[in-house]
């Protein structure tokens, strides 16, 4: 963990301070070493590291015979690694409604418990969640934070905003991911953090998820395959064969579908939702999610590639710059009550991502490297999408935003589309 004196804020602190004060008990989940542990600290007045290895065999005793004393202390009190004993969610809920008081409790977990049936409420009325992933690069201190997302669903950006990252530094980004470990460390230092985070994953984590028993070399050809497919809506079946195409054995669509469940459980992919809009046209909509890691570094690592790989690569660096993007966007739309929505329609019209807040206005993104062409193409898309849309049925868009890679600045084309380099972009 971070010293406090070195804790580099982030923008899940304020969104943790407000579900304390309107809840109970907030769960942070999310994938591990995306901070999770050290945010929650920032604000516990006690703690409960519940996997000390010297302990496991005292809260095993006392979660079955003395729940309520391991709850005992300064509030908020924080359950760290809470999922390995899935009963302390009752005893949370139980304590609350005896207390009642918001802000009793913070339970961080890095997986969905793997015992549910030890869970007998759901925590309606009492719990509130929280997501946190890798830092976005305004976190990180890479994006300088010219241009507000939330403030483009309100006011128009006025003027250019300079933009100081380049092709080469979005390079090193994507491969470094948003691991707060890898901050401030020198750059093979930093990359190493990513491989280290996929052979955790691999060795050690997908085997505790769930109880079930799986392949360390199985996990490894699905996080390979699955970097491949980065940004698509591949099923179940492509994946197993590009996995047979691909690497040394065959796969099974089932062992496709337990295995990614289970890094799903790990927060380790997080797939993207379809939008599903008021159509003028009759064109039918795609609902298959979009693949996602958390973070891109994750791809990077599996596959074994480096910036340079990147730089020589531009097909592979696009889909893996626009994992980075829907990153940052899912972050900063977590901040302004939104979500992020992929669009897709049976006439191939695509938008990579929508950000929908919860008042029902929306921005459409499209995510391009960057260059005259591509940005004329994403603003096409974009206009066109923006016609297909009854206005009679709900919000026209509040902007329309080409995020792009690199650009020296941020600014708005004469059709009224932004163009928005991703150095540029905060909440």
């Amino acid at each position: 963990m971070e010293a406090e004196n070195t804790y580099k804020k982030r923008i899940a602190d304020d969104l943790l301070s407000l579900q304390l004060e309107a809840a109970g008990y907030v769960v942070v989940e999310g994938a591990k070493w995306c901070g999770k542990t050290t945010t929650a600290l920032q604000q516990a007045r006690s703690v409960l590291f519940l996997d000390d290895p010297e302990k496991q065999e005292d809260y095993r005793r006392l979660v079955t015979t003395n729940i309520s004393s391991l709850l005992e202390g300064a509030v908020p009190r924080l359950l760290d690694e809470w999922q390995r004993f899935p009963q302390l969610w009752d005893a949370c809920r139980f304590a609350v409604d005896r207390r009642s008081a918001e802000g009793q409790f913070i339970l961080t977990g890095s997986a969905q418990p793997a015992q549910t049936d030890k869970i007998s409420h759901t925590g309606t009325g009492r719990a509130a969640w929280l997501r946190m992933r890798p830092m976005s690069l305004y976190e990180s201190g890479e994006s300088n934070g010219a241009v507000s997302l939330e403030e483009l669903f309100y006011n128009p950006l006025k003027g250019v905003k300079a933009n100081e990252l380049r092709l080469e530094d979005i390079c090193y980004l994507i491969c470094r991911g948003g691991w707060p470990k890898a901050l401030g460390k020198s750059e093979r230092a930093a990359l190493k953090q990513a491989y280290n985070y996929v052979d955790a994953v691999a060795q050690y984590d997908i085997r505790d998820v769930d109880g079930t028993r799986r392949s360390e070399e199985t996990t490894r050809m699905l996080l390979r395959s699955f970097a491949r497919h980065q940004a698509s809506q591949a099923s179940f079946s492509t994946i197993a064969a590009d996995i047979s195409a691909n690497e040394k054995e065959k796969i099974s669509d089932q062992t496709v579908a337990s295995y990614i469940k289970a890094l799903q459980k790990m927060f380790v992919i997080e797939d993207m939702a379809a939008w599903n809009p008021n159509l003028r046209s009759k064109a039918a909509l795609r609902t298959a999610d979009t693949h996602y890691f958390v973070d891109p570094s994750i791809a990077t690592a599996a596959l074994g590639i480096g910036p340079r790989d990147l730089m020589k690569d531009l097909n592979t660096l696009g889909l893996l710059f626009e994992a980075m993007a829907v990153r940052d966007l899912r972050v900063y739309a977590e901040a302004i009550d939104g979500r992020v929505y992929h669009y897709r329609d049976s006439n191939n019209l695509e938008c990579d991502s929508v950000v929908h807040l919860r008042n029902g206005h929306y921005g459409l993104v499209e995510i391009k490297l960057g260059g005259e062409y591509l940005i004329a193409e994403g603003a096409k898309n974009l206009l066109l999408l923006e016609k297909k849309i009854d206005t009679n049925k709900m919000y026209a868009p509040s902007f329309k935003m080409i995020l792009t890679a690199v650009g020296e600045y941020a600014y708005q084309r004469e059709d009224g589309v932004y163009v928005v380099p991703i150095g540029c972009l905060k909440p």
